[in-house]
């Protein structure tokens, strides 16, 4: 993906540029990377008006993070992750980032009360996308804590909606095939909510959803066109798609 460009690596991790060097984030050697998935719920969540607070569910070192705080610089931004491998990493590219960016540790499956934080105009995550085990080939062992949700997703969709002001958004981004699963969990206290696909290639089914929910929305759902990752020219992705990893555009709803 070009908006990350390795720039060194040291015994903590290797230092990478998103969007065109605006954000850098150091981020482990081995184990999860940064990926698509995250620059594409930062670029979403760019485009909601008029929220002035915002936490992450699950943030790791922190792309997503920062990647929003430098499309969005007037956020207040917190971040909360359990591995303390990645917190130390998040903690670090604090002092690589300007803004407003706090990092807790936790553990999303103990609920949002158990926090001592107040709630925000936006709560937005890209959870592991696996809660069984079994339906998988184990992963290797320092990417499993990003890969499984050991409460299942319900836990983190309880938060999220605990967490989130009235009237204020929830974003996530997930597994097509858990669409309903999304929309029957946010349902307890949302609505409002906004679909958009994310296609690999034009041809084929969707395999990621970006998902948003308003607490306490009564409007219906809406369905938006999908997005395209990738062409079958010698683009490694579309046009839209390099636009927002250059930071030049976001995704609106």
């Amino acid at each position: 993906m070009n908006s990350e460009t390795p720039a060194h690596s040291d015994t903590n991790g290797v230092l990478t540029h998103l969007l065109e060097g605006r954000v850098k984030v150091m981020q482990p050697t081995k184990g999860y990377r940064i990926g698509m998935d995250g620059a594409l719920l930062a670029a979403g969540c760019a485009t909601i008006p008029k929220i002035k607070t915002a936490l992450e569910l699950g943030c790791g070192v922190g792309g997503a993070l920062f990647s929003l705080k430098a499309r969005c610089p007037g956020l207040t931004l917190t971040g909360i992750e359990r591995e303390a491998a990645y917190v130390a990493l998040a903690r670090e590219n604090i002092a690589l980032n300007e803004g407003d960016v706090a990092i807790v540790r936790g553990d999303i499956g103990k609920g949002f009360k158990s926090f001592d934080l107040p709630r925000v105009d936006l709560v937005f995550s890209n959870p592991p996308y696996f809660d069984d085990p079994d339906l998988l080939r184990p992963p290797h062992e320092t990417k499993r804590a990003a890969w499984i949700a050991d409460d299942g997703l319900e836990a983190w969709l309880d938060f999220a909606q605990a967490a989130v002001n009235d009237g204020g958004h929830i974003v996530f981004i997930h597994r097509a095939d858990r669409l309903a699963d999304i929309l029957t969990g946010l349902g307890k206290k949302c609505g409002t909510f906004v679909v958009r696909p994310i296609l690999p290639f034009a041809d084929k089914d969707a395999k990621r959803v970006l998902v948003k929910a308003q607490r306490l929305g009564k409007a219906p759902l809406r369905l938006l066109p999908p997005l395209v990752l990738h062409d079958d020219g010698e683009r490694k992705h579309t046009p839209t798609v390099e636009a927002i990893l250059r930071g030049e555009t976001a995704l609106g709803w």
